[in-house]
């Protein structure tokens, strides 16, 4: 079973037809935002899409920090700029 819940509401493929797809997905257990292109490492949007993608961000950042508060805080665990 994944931690990730993928919003299913985004359903966006490359402009230029490949069949690449993006996938945006929230940790259920810490909050994090993952965001995937699938089948590749490059994506080309519609503008329209790429909106879609914008939006899909913002309602998964949201679920995130939800997800974040409950859980308490947490030490950052991001590498520090002085290595």
């Amino acid at each position: 079973m994944s931690a990730y819940s993928s919003d299913q509401d985004l359903t966006v493929t490359d402009a230029t037809g490949n069949g690449v797809e993006v996938d945006v997905a929230t940790n259920l257990l810490n909050g994090t935002v993952r965001l995937s292109v699938l089948w590749t490492q490059e994506i080309y949007l519609h503008p329209d899409d790429a909106e879609r993608v914008a939006q899909s961000l913002l309602r998964a950042a949201e679920h995130g920090r939800h997800i974040a508060e409950a859980r308490g805080p947490e030490p950052d665990q991001r590498p520090s700029s002085s290595d």
